[in-house]
């Protein structure tokens, strides 16, 4: 019977949308069907924090169960902090959120609802959707682990063997997409990133922020191309890349070949600092229900090819590179398992 087993919840909120999911208290999971519904940010934090408890409720009554049974709460919200759970600015929410104290909103919410203190845990959504794809890649064993995340731009997170997130003294901690791409050994230049460095940020040449400017570069190779010609702009004809490099294009490929080189080179930069067992490869690239078997195998050999050499010798032939598993669900299951672990070691 669930009505007696304790739980813990866990909430990821995006710019446009936000997800829950849960954990029993032994870390399995709840259910892998996901909930989600709008953040509803440009109604305000207050509207927010209402969608929050929402989704909360939704999901415990989806799942028969109760507030009785909550011991814990995650949040995973994307930065940048001031500091323990106060937002800085962010480029996807409304201005008026800046110096928002996010976690003493919802942990009053929280109290009110259950009748009693909940305690809660916030970090960042990478960090935490690193924690829950560390669980599923190691299993029982206690290896550390290094997730990057190639989306819009490039999540990045380290695992250590308790579960937990590097966060930093600033909760800025491995912000590996921002560091220098080996350029010397790329033969590209140095393009600006959103974060405002100009020495050639990893996100640039990995991500779909990059996408224009690797297009560019290239497209004078293929002068005959349908995307030399397009009447499309550079963002849309960069969106384009993916389809079609699953149908062969070679254009397309030449161009995802080269980040997942670039992702390789920097997967072995961060195996010289962390020394992890395992390197899980995430975000769109690796779904699924939008990219081909052929696609994602060719990816990931590529990145391990680019890896190996720069390696230890005791490293060689034991980090292993894996894709990611758990989707969209991962920060909030994430989420949910710091929420526990944080309560392990209270004890």
């Amino acid at each position: 019977m669930s009505g007696n087993r304790h739980v813990y919840v866990g909430t990821d909120s995006g710019a446009t949308s936000s997800k829950t999911g849960g954990v029993w208290e032994d870390g399995s999971t709840i259910s892998t069907k996901l909930a989600q519904q709008s953040t509803n940010a440009e109604a305000g934090t207050a509207a927010v924090v209402q969608g929050w408890m929402e989704g909360v409720n939704e999901y415990l009554t989806r799942n028969n169960l109760t507030w009785d049974q909550v011991q814990g709460v995650g949040l995973a919200m994307p930065g940048p902090y001031k500091s323990y759970g106060v937002l800085g600015r962010s480029p996807n929410l409304p201005a008026s959120f800046e110096n928002w104290d996010f976690h003493g909103a919802y942990s009053r919410a929280l109290s009110a609802k259950a009748g009693r203190a909940i305690p809660l845990v916030v970090g960042n959504d990478g960090n935490y959707g690193g924690v829950a794809e560390a669980k599923h890649a190691r299993g029982e064993s206690k290896s550390t682990v290094v997730m990057l995340a190639p989306g819009s731009g490039l999540g990045a997170a380290y695992v250590d063997a308790r579960g937990l997130p590097l966060e930093g003294d600033t909760l800025n901690g491995v912000e590996g997409g921002h560091m220098p791409a080996p350029l010397h050994l790329l033969d590209t230049r140095a393009y600006p990133c959103g974060c405002g460095r100009t020495w050639g940020c990893v996100e640039v040449y990995t991500t779909i922020s990059g996408l224009p400017y690797l297009l560019a570069e290239r497209l004078p190779k293929y002068p005959d191309h349908q995307l030399a010609k397009s009447p499309l702009s550079p963002k849309e004809k960069a969106l384009s890349l993916r389809g079609l490099a699953q149908k062969g294009d070679p254009l397309a490929v030449e161009i995802f070949d080269f980040q997942a080189k670039v992702m390789g080179l920097h997967a072995a930069n961060l195996s010289m600092a962390f020394d992890a067992e395992f390197v899980v490869i995430g975000g769109g690239l690796m779904d699924p229900e939008n990219t081909t078997e052929e696609f994602r195998l060719r990816y990931l050999r590529i990145v391990r090819e680019n890896m190996e050499p720069q390696l230890w010798p005791a490293q060689r032939g034991r980090i292993k590179v894996v894709p990611a598993a758990l989707g969209d669900l991962s920060q909030a299951i994430g989420a949910a398992l710091v929420a526990l672990y944080q309560k392990d070691l209270s004890k």
